[in-house]
């Protein structure tokens, strides 16, 4: 402290090296902004700026892009639209192929009749569910830069999509439909989750479960009875024991196999009349253009979709690229699923995105760059071209099971709300309030509805903060909160406060009240009452008054013109008003409203120990309560 109060301003120009390294001496003068954008700003720079070009900004844009553009600024764009342009040279063959196949080929075989499956969420027939576990999938190793991200068909999304095409293509009152009419209306439904998917864009209602049980087959409850009681074990041993299985058990292909072979031979399709699979179509759809009329009817489904599938994809990318140690791209990533749902919308496919199952299936089989994605890819072609009988006789009961036993993450959610209790009640109240808008209203408006309470909880949060006034550690230069300590120095006529919180218009109000009930600025002479969360009683008049902004990430006009306003009533009262830390876009923001015609650069300091340095000796100058007690501040 006494090295504070004995700092005085360089008289000389030769101290001025000593204030170029204030660390390496113990006293200098405390550093406003100015001075340290002085001493510290870079010299280059500085005799570069006048250099710059003064012709028009449109022109100066213009020519910078040109001037970049070369061979190497060529390739590496190239390198940064095609991944494998980058990762593919470096690939090492020896320790990466057989893991990428054999993950490959382990995620291809899931893919076959969990993309059956998920085309029934969607509305439409399962071979349209093996179109959208191929094209995407190959899309996304040419163009994605997630190494362990698994795309393809997606629970979420089928269930929203599903809820659009059921909106827009609705199934005839007259459930007996010719065969001519069947292929008519899956047809159209094709089309429309064609277009939601090309325009990146479930209907989830626990009541259409419900009132759907009554008119159930006996049979078919008991396949599905049947295969919920293997898959779910298998899904269980397989999370239980994956550091001892050199790949996980493939319980969906076994329960595929199983059914198939127990509903040809027992004729369980024209003696219980449960529902199969049919026969698959050989090879690729047409290429078509999707139902661009139906664009304007599907965009308030399709900005869900959107949404949802790069909300999806990037967390995970991001997940385990932070687990592996590499980076992504999130602008390409972005566009390798918006390129992806594309181009898979001319093969009538539905949205797409990345899968917590499969890529959780992919790393745990050792899967290690994105070539894995395309020997899943292979699969699935053998499967469109040669193996699509074998499938005919595969009741759609199992599809459903495979289904549930996906989305069962989905469901054990649920044990993980007692730690988020523990953790943050706040995000509790947003995963309560989303989860229950999702169940009785629908995805869309359950995400819209979590959406907006969560950001109103941020706004909340932002008005309720509290303001930290600050006191000196006795024999140190560190200010810390008063209420942190009993031993912490406050001097008189001298308030440090820290507003640890962005001041827009949704907070000023607050700011205005702490600082006026701390600084006595009530209206018309009273007394301002006193906000929530402060003490109860106000040292004696202030005299100075820093504020920390460090706090304050960003200003916005209505904050920037709350403190032109602060510091014109500081300045009527005679209360010296000092800012300290503020960071560059706050600064002008705060210049642009007018405080700088208010407070000058000599008020603007780097840090709170210069701010309060440079306050303690306008104090000793100029007060008379330090007479006969200056020994306090020793």
């Amino acid at each position: 402290m006494s090295g504070l109060l004995g700092a005085r301003t360089c008289s000389s120009p030769g101290e001025a090296s000593d204030l170029k390294y204030p660390l390496g001496t113990r006293l200098r003068e405390p550093l406003t902004e100015a001075r340290f954008q002085q001493l510290f700003r870079d010299e280059e720079q500085v005799q570069e700026l006048p250099t710059e070009p003064r012709g028009p900004r449109l022109c100066r844009m213009w020519r910078r892009p040109a001037s970049a553009c070369s061979r190497r600024g060529a390739w590496r764009l190239l390198q940064a639209r095609l991944p494998p342009l980058r990762w593919l040279p470096l690939y090492r063959w020896r320790a990466w192929l057989l893991g990428d196949a054999v993950a490959g080929v382990t995620v291809g075989v899931v893919h076959v009749p969990q993309g059956m499956a998920f085309a029934l969420l969607t509305s439409v027939p399962p071979v349209f569910g093996l179109y959208t576990s191929f094209f995407p999938v190959l899309i996304y190793s040419l163009l994605g830069t997630g190494r362990h991200l698994s795309t393809g068909t997606f629970a979420v999304l089928s269930l929203m999509t599903g809820s659009a095409v059921e909106r827009l293509v609705p199934e005839p009152l007259s459930r007996n439909l010719s065969g001519i009419e069947k292929e008519q209306l899956d047809a159209q439904r094709v089309g429309a989750a064609a277009a939601v998917a090309f325009g990146s864009g479930a209907l989830m209602t626990l009541a259409a479960v419900l009132t759907s049980l009554p008119r159930s087959s006996p049979a078919e409850l008991t396949i599905s009875a049947l295969s919920l009681a293997l898959l779910v074990p298998v899904k269980e041993l397989n999370v239980r024991f994956r550091d001892r299985l050199p790949t996980p058990i493939p319980g969906e292909i076994v329960m595929v196999l199983l059914a198939s072979v127990l509903c040809f031979t027992s004729s369980l399709d024209t003696k219980y009349n449960v529902q199969i699979v049919g026969l698959l179509p050989e090879g690729f759809p047409q290429p078509l253009l999707p139902s661009l009329a139906e664009l304007p009817r599907i965009l308030a489904d399709s900005l869900p979709i959107a949404l949802v599938t790069f909300a999806v994809s990037a967390s995970l990318a991001s997940m385990y690229a932070d687990k592996y140690n590499y980076t992504i791209d999130p602008n390409q990533e972005l566009l390798a699923h918006g390129v992806s749902n594309l181009i898979s919308s001319f093969f009538s496919c539905f949205p797409n995105s990345a899968s917590l199952a499969t890529t959780s299936l992919l790393v745990d089989a050792g899967g290690n760059t994105q070539l894995a994605g395309l020997f899943s890819c292979i699969v699935v072609l053998l499967v469109l071209l040669w193996l699509g009988p074998f499938f005919y006789y595969l009741p759609k009961a199992v599809l459903a099971c495979i289904n549930i036993s996906s989305m069962r993450q989905m469901f054990f959610q649920m044990q993980e709300l007692p730690q988020l209790w523990h953790i943050s009640r706040m995000d509790f109240a947003v995963w309560i309030v989303t989860w229950v808008a999702v169940v009785t209203l629908n995805v869309d408006l359950g995400l819209a509805v979590g959406v907006i309470f969560s950001m109103m909880t941020v706004v909340c949060r932002t008005q309720r903060v509290q303001c930290l006034a600050l006191g000196l550690a006795e024999g140190t230069e560190l200010y810390r909160p008063l209420r942190e300590s009993h031993r912490l120095l406050q001097v008189p006529g001298l308030c440090i406060l820290r507003y640890p919180t962005p001041l827009y218009f949704g907070t000023r109000g607050n700011f205005r009240r702490i600082l006026e009930w701390h600084l006595g600025l009530g209206e018309g002479g009273k007394a301002s009452p006193k906000p929530d969360n402060l003490p109860d009683t106000v040292a004696e008049p202030v005299r100075v008054v820093v504020l920390d902004f460090s706090g304050v990430t960003f200003a916005d006009a209505a904050g920037a013109r709350e403190v032109a306003q602060l510091a014109s009533r500081c300045r009527d009262v005679g209360i010296h008003l000092l800012l300290a830390q503020c960071n560059a876009s706050v600064l002008e923001t705060l210049a642009r409203a007018g405080v700088l015609d208010r407070v000058t650069p000599q008020q603007l300091f780097v840090s709170v120990q210069d701010a309060a340095a440079h306050a303690l000796e306008k104090l000793v100058r100029g007060s008379s309560i330090w007479s006969g007690s200056q020994e306090v501040l020793h």
